[in-house]
């Protein structure tokens, strides 16, 4: 492995490794991801001896180009230099409280280090020392568990996970990300402490959904949450989709599998996170709107409005962002079902521009959701689909080129309506604002200044003058 470390930031850390006769060692998601070829900027180092002191010393070597920071309750230290994040950590061994994922901390051994890793893959290490310089340590044969694409924790797995419950989501989250498999024990473990998940905070929580979702297939993640039980711990809403319903001898789609699909069709065509999380939520209220009708069978009217207000609170119990990324979460529910209904219906300019409108510079984002909503078995219906939804986006290309409005706002504003008709500020000036945008997206006018405010002599007095009555 030698040839893996030939960086000068290795070469440095060797060098001081020699002069303060340190045992000095790469460890963990580094030396994981080389095996697995996969490009990392985060290196961690484990020292017997004080990682702090150590970290300083390596700063000081590297110079001005480095910025050393340190988290001193921690006990760890973080060198930025160049693209890489090294963090230094002295060698320990750990154990637990019930009632907490704090570990009491001690100095320890590079065995007691490994010990304390979550998963056998994380627990490998490369010797930086002079004489077995680039030299694996493999306690737990990670390596082979690498090769054999399967994640295992080193210890027994009920210790390791009632220790830490942070420890079951990322196992969960390796296995989306690396597309491995839970060894049986492992998983078994993960559903016999599910409930010690109440002792880890939202923010880790949201933290660990994020990356799942931003993995390369979402849907392992999610799967593995459900089956492990985890998942109507910490998301019911979602689990709430699973399911079919028969009546009458008519059943619906399962939606949770369903959803799961379209986040994996996504995830191929985008890595906006919040645009993964729409995908995630575009049908969460199915279960509350769902009825039978003798005469059409399964119904969902008006999923997308009721999940638009859902939203806030899965947001703020989840403790994920309530600003602008939670109202563009929002907008994608909301409008995903827009452009379905343009595809299966006559696309008219009037339709195409309100859709624009209202989408405004997310509108190319809401088509690959729509696009990624496609999961029928059916091939001719998704063929037919898909054909549809190319003429939708070329009309709206067509449309923005000529009526221009994306983002638009009405030629006249209320303060020239005021001033033009000697109004108050009233209900009736934002009447006939309404009214000229109307006319301009539904064609009637064109989005242009005198042509609105030709219109508006032509409406306002009689609107006014029936306010008046």
């Amino acid at each position: 492995m030698k040839e893996h470390l030939d960086q000068k930031i290795f070469h440095i850390i060797s060098d001081i490794a020699t002069e303060t006769d340190k045992e000095c060692y790469v460890i963990g998601g580094y030396v994981r991801d080389l095996f697995l070829q996969r490009p990392s900027k985060d290196i961690d180092i484990v020292v017997v001896g004080s990682g702090i002191e150590f970290a300083g010393l390596v700063s000081a070597k590297l110079g001005k180009k480095s910025k050393l920071t340190i988290f001193k309750n921690f006990g760890t230290a973080q060198i930025k230099f160049k693209d890489l994040e090294i963090e230094f950590v002295g060698a320990r061994k750990e154990s637990y409280r019930s009632d907490s994922r704090k570990p009491i901390v001690e100095d320890g051994t590079l065995e007691d280090d490994q010990n304390r890793r979550d998963f056998t893959i994380n627990a490998l290490a490369l010797s930086l020392n002079k004489a077995t310089y680039g030299n694996l340590l493999d306690p737990f044969n990670g390596l082979d568990d690498l090769k054999n694409f399967v994640i295992r924790t080193p210890l027994n797995p009920d210790i390791t996970f009632s220790d830490d419950p942070l420890r079951m989501l990322r196992g969960i989250r390796f296995s989306a990300q690396l597309n491995f498999y839970l060894e049986e024990n492992t998983f078994d473990a993960i559903a016999r402490n599910k409930d010690r998940i109440s002792i880890i905070s939202k923010e880790r929580i949201a933290d660990e959904l994020n990356k799942i979702i931003l993995s390369r297939k979402p849907s392992i993640g999610f799967i593995l949450l459900e089956k492990t039980g985890l998942l109507e711990l910490i998301f019911p809403e979602l689990l709430a989709l699973k399911g079919v319903e028969t009546k009458d001898g008519v059943g619906h789609k399962d939606n949770f599998y369903h959803t799961l699909a379209v986040l994996d069709g996504l995830s191929e065509k985008s890595d906006n996170l919040w645009l993964r999380w729409s995908a995630l939520l575009h049908d969460i209220a199915k279960p509350r709107t769902k009825q039978f009708d003798a005469k059409h069978g399964w119904t969902f009217h008006n999923h997308n409005y009721v999940g638009e207000k859902m939203i806030p609170g899965i947001f703020r119990r989840l403790a994920l962002p309530l600003n602008e990324k939670m109202k563009y979460v929002q907008k994608m529910v909301s409008l995903h079902m827009r452009p379905i209904v343009l595809s299966e219906d006559e696309v008219t300019d009037s339709a195409v521009r309100r859709l624009l409108f209202d989408a405004g510079n997310d509108i190319d984002e809401l088509m690959t959701l729509c696009e990624a909503d496609i999961t029928s078995k059916n091939p001719e219906k998704v063929k037919r689909y898909r054909n549809n939804f190319q003429l939708v986006r070329e009309k709206l290309k067509i449309i923005e080129e000529k009526d221009r409005v994306r983002n638009f706002q009405p030629p006249i504003d209320g303060n020239e309506i005021m001033t033009t008709f000697n109004l108050p500020a009233c209900a009736i000036v934002g009447e006939i604002k309404m009214k000229i945008k109307d006319a301009i997206l539904d064609g009637i006018i064109p989005n242009d200044y005198e042509e609105a405010k030709k219109y508006m002599f032509e409406i306002a007095p009689k609107m006014i003058a029936e306010a008046e009555m």
